[in-house]
């Protein structure tokens, strides 16, 4: 599988989220953690400012706020989201993400892609 992950994808490991978390002025970084068909997992930070403007995914999404706020658009509404919560997108969700209330890091959890799950079958 891919090499540049911080986490095996053929044995069990633990990794301390806070020091993979890196923020840069330069721009929002992204870490993947894990990756197999089944499953992607990201880290992402943000410094204030930063933003993701409104996109969708192929796939069901879950993300986790770990440290500070943003703000996410979700269901055509901004909300903030603290950390500690947890949002669930499905399928196709346009969704939007910026960092409005200072730097933020946030995991994202990707499940397969459904059109490649059904072409599979």
């Amino acid at each position: 599988m891919n090499h540049t992950t911080l986490l095996p994808t053929t044995e069990a490991c633990a990794i301390a989220l806070a020091g993979a978390a890196e923020t840069s002025s330069a721009g929002i970084v992204s870490r993947t953690l894990l990756q197999s068909p089944e499953l992607r997992v990201v880290l992402f930070s943000f410094d204030q400012g930063q933003e993701l403007t409104a996109h969708s995914s192929k796939r069901r999404a879950l993300v986790q706020v770990l440290s500070g706020a943003c703000d996410f658009l979700f269901n055509g509404n901004w909300s903030r989201l603290e950390a500690g919560m947890l949002l669930h997108m499905p399928p196709d969700h346009p969704h939007a993400v910026r960092a409005s209330h200072g730097p933020f890091t946030m995991l994202l959890t990707l499940g397969a892609d459904a059109a490649a799950k059904i072409s599979s079958l």
